[in-house]
């Protein structure tokens, strides 16, 4: 089962080129492109997450995606820019600059091929700046080519009913999100006997910087978190899980739908 998680008619390998050629209003079909990562989460769960919550949602919306509309999904990117969790095991990693390059020479294919709209789902919080840069200068370089730099968790979804209020400010790697997220998806993949709670030290109070957000600063994971987990995995559970990836995939039927009737705005 190749296409894993995917509907096997979605799974975009799976057209011969003659199908492909004959594809009818082909400028708005949405491609999408899932983007993961290879890296440590802690050591109650794989280092596949990322890339397992990017097929895992997007399966589940391609299942609840209207027939009419036509949309793909390519295999998933599963390496990505890992760098800030070097310092744990098993990590792999690409460059900025490799990324973007990969990313490049997919979408000039798929726009080589007729199709003018693809989106970047990308699952891993350490590599939204380089969807939107490569999206962007797609859309430079092709005027007529819509490339959408999105971020898999914002989407509409019901966390804020399922997370404590730290988690959901603080739980950025590993915590109860995405451990019961595999708990779903991955079930037999989730040592939740080795699951740990860790937050990483305040600023001071008074202070406008944050680890994420408007005022960021520059952070590795091993500066943070000795256990690899920025949140709390004790708390996670599957029914958690499940009905968290059922709230993310409607958000993303409803993206998908949005892409597909997108327009681009042009100032007459």
């Amino acid at each position: 089962m190749i296409h894993g998680f995917l509907p096997s008619e979605r799974y975009f390998p799976y057209l011969t080129w003659a199908e492909i050629a004959d594809m009818t209003d082909k400028e708005n079909v949405v491609i999408i492109q899932p983007v993961g990562a290879i890296e440590q989460h802690g050591p109650h769960l794989p280092i596949i997450v990322d890339a397992a919550i990017s097929m895992g949602v997007l399966g589940k919306a391609l299942e609840q995606l209207p027939p009419t509309i036509p949309a793909y999904a390519l295999p998933c990117l599963y390496y990505g820019k890992s760098n800030e969790h070097w310092g744990f095991p098993g990590t792999i990693t690409l460059s900025a600059e490799t990324l973007m390059r990969v990313l490049r020479e997919v979408a000039q294919s798929i726009y080589r091929a007729g199709f003018r709209k693809l989106i970047l789902m990308n699952s891993h919080g350490g590599q939204p700046q380089i969807m939107e840069i490569v999206a962007r200068d797609l859309h430079q370089e092709y005027g007529d080519f819509s490339v959408f730099p999105l971020f898999t968790w914002r989407v509409p979804h019901n966390a804020k009913d399922l997370l404590t209020e730290q988690e959901l400010k603080h739980g950025i790697h590993a915590g109860d999100g995405e451990t019961s997220l595999l708990l779903s998806l991955l079930p037999q993949q989730v040592q939740m006997d080795k699951a740990v709670r860790e937050y990483p030290p305040e600023l001071p109070s008074d202070s406008l910087l944050s680890m994420e957000g408007k005022l960021p600063y520059a952070w590795l994971t091993k500066e943070l978190s000795t256990s690899g987990v920025i949140g709390d995995a004790t708390t996670a559970s599957q029914e958690k899980g499940d009905k968290l990836l059922q709230s993310l995939a409607r958000g993303w039927t409803k993206v998908i739908q949005d892409v597909y009737q997108f327009r681009q705005p042009i100032v007459k």
